[in-house]
Order: structure tokens, then C-alpha cells, then sequence
């Protein structure tokens, strides 16, 4: 699918890769809530992420934990208080260490809460998304807190393409299941 360039195409994006996703971790044999991911010592999976997720349920709350980087972005700099994206001390050279402190924060929660936690925040970043104008969410710089992109871009990031991202762990799994 090309990358979305207008809100109906965003809004459809976000809500087929969603589907996808939720048809692929529907049909884990023996329910997502048992998974283990164990990836081994591929060579080819060399990013930390691939070590750091254990299971379904550390997926679920990776993804929600960037929703919220977004919506708390959003929310913050369109009421007017100026706000980075990334929280202190993180940049987008040591996210990485960001995403190890959401893993470790979430190692108690219940897939079942998880679970709960993500829908709702989807939820939340399509309001976000039909809140906004093909203009406000395409347009380079519309918002000057956006940097040199959109916020649009930012979307696409942590819904649909983030979205994509979870998919190829879970096809990894089920390819070594």
C-alpha cells in the first residue's frame, strides 16, 4: 500500500494494517496470550528489538507506548505548550534505551490489559487523526512543532507502518513455530 498522503488514506491505512495485524495474532495456534518469541541467533535479525520483545503482549505495549509518545505530543502542542516528541533524556539516536524502559515497565502487565490498552489508544490516535485536516496533517511545517515533516508523517509512524513492524516479529514467530 503507498504511503498515505491524505486523512481518508491515512484513517483507511491505520484501520487495514490494524485488521491485519489483529487477523494475524487471531490465528496464533494456542492464543497470543501463550507465545514466546525465541529468534535465536539469526544473523539477520540484528536489531535490538528482536532480543527485547518476548512475547505478544510486549508487542501490544510497544505499540501503545507510541501511541501515547504521539497523542501526549499532540495534545500538549496543540493546546500550546511546547513539547518534543521524544521524552527527556531520550533522542532519536537513544530511543532505543526508551523502548527497553517500555518493556521493563510493562513486564507485569496482562496481555489481557495490554490488549485493552492498545485498542483504546488506537482508538484515541484516529480521533486524533479525523481531528485534523488533510492540510494540518500533510502540510511540511504546518506546525512548527513538527520540525521539518508533518505531523501526518508521525502518524503514519506509530499507526500503520509501527502496525507493519509488528506483523514481521509475528510472522517470524510463526514462521519458527
Amino acid at each position: 500500500m503507498p504511503r498515505a498522503t491524505t486523512k481518508a488514506e491515512l484513517i483507511t491505512s491505520a484501520n487495514d494494517q490494524w485488521a491485519k495485524m489483529w487477523k494475524m495474532i487471531d490465528t496464533i495456534p494456542g492464543g497470543a496470550q501463550s507465545v514466546v518469541f525465541d529468534f535465536g541467533n539469526d544473523s539477520k535479525l540484528k536489531e535490538a528489538h528482536w532480543n527485547r520483545d518476548k512475547n505478544i503482549r510486549d508487542v501490544l505495549v510497544h505499540l501503545y507506548e507510541w501511541h501515547r509518545l504521539l497523542l501526549d505530543w499532540a495534545a500538549a502542542n496543540l493546546g500550546g505548550q511546547n513539547k518534543p516528541f521524544l521524552p527527556e533524556p531520550y533522542t532519536w539516536k537513544t530511543y532505543g534505551d526508551m523502548n527497553v524502559g517500555f518493556f521493563e515497565k510493562h513486564q507485569s502487565t496482562s496481555y489481557d490489559d495490554a490488549e485493552k490498552l492498545l485498542r483504546d489508544s488506537h482508538g484515541s490516535v484516529l480521533k486524533l487523526i479525523e481531528s485534523l485536516s488533510d492540510e494540518e496533517l500533510f502540510e511540511k511545517k504546518h506546525f512548527p512543532w513538527t520540525g521539518t515533516t508533518n505531523i501526518g508523517s508521525y502518524c503514519i509512524s506509530v499507526a500503520p507502518s509501527h502496525y507493519d513492524w509488528a506483523m514481521k516479529k509475528i510472522k517470524e514467530y510463526s514462521k519458527r513455530a
